[in-house]
């Protein structure tokens, strides 16, 4: 079994406060890293987890052929009104409807540790890239320098232990864990960089909406009820609020460039 059917119903669950409040955050991630692999005009890119396709719209403003894949059928509905020119489908990681060969870059944004089995989604990415393109996984950096780690860390104290070997948002963030998933999956890895990611909030209110519209927010919610997992995001976010009422957090995430 893939990874499509617990994610997509997961992130899927608040689309609309995960792409206006959350996804504008990742913004100039997505914009390094396009730098980084000369994303232009004619570029054909896929996006692996495209959620609501702010990465999707932003490559296509650079004169880019945009491909897109999701779990999440809500998500994708924002994504299609956002860059209705793409090529958005609803899919899995590990079984990806696309040609072999297909795509000049491939990216995955914060997706490839959600996959129920991360080296075959990388394998399926390696097939649909051209040979010699560059693959781009993103993840966050270690929970050490993440500050976001508290929330994460809060909601998790009202689930269950998870079962042995369960991945999560810092599944991959060890350092040398990107590049030995890469090469597992039969790829060279080419170049690792990183890049801030704050996370910033006009007030708390919205800073709990953003982060309960998250997939690993949405288990808590599942499990526990929507108001203890909003609970749990207060208290966790109780040192990052400032004397006027915003929140910051401090995140890093890590990109690493492979060759197919």
């Amino acid at each position: 079994m893939g990874s499509a059917q617990v994610q997509g119903r997961l992130w899927g669950a608040a689309p609309d406060d995960w792409s206006e409040l959350n996804e504008p955050l990742f913004a100039p991630l997505y914009e390094t890293v396009f730098d980084a692999v000369g994303v232009g005009s004619g570029t054909r890119i896929l996006d692996l987890g495209c959620g609501s396709g702010l990465a999707v719209r932003l490559a296509a403003d650079r004169g880019a052929l945009v491909s897109g894949l999701d779990a999440s059928e809500g998500l994708l509905g924002v994504a299609r009104s956002r860059a209705p020119e793409a090529d958005l489908r609803l899919g899995d990681l590990e079984d990806l409807p696309f040609a072999d060969d297909a795509f000049d870059v491939v990216t995955s944004f914060n997706a490839v540790q959600y996959a129920a089995d991360p080296v075959a989604a990388l394998r399926e990415a390696r097939r649909v890239a051209r040979p010699g393109a560059p693959v781009v996984v993103v993840t966050w950096a270690e929970p050490e320098r993440c500050d976001s780690r508290t929330v994460l860390a809060a909601l998790g104290g009202l689930l269950p232990p998870p079962p042995p070997g369960a991945g999560g948002p810092f599944a991959l963030s060890a350092p040398g864990r990107l590049e030995e998933l890469v090469s597992a999956a039969g790829f060279r890895p080419v170049r690792a960089a990183e890049a801030p990611v704050p996370f910033v909030f006009a007030d708390l209110d919205t800073a709990v909406r953003a982060m309960l519209s998250a997939g690993p927010a949405r288990i808590a919610v599942e499990h526990a009820g929507e108001e203890a997992a909003a609970a749990a995001i207060r208290t966790a976010l109780a040192g990052a609020t400032g004397p006027g009422g915003g929140v910051r957090q401090e995140n890093a995430f890590r990109y690493l460039i492979a060759e197919a």
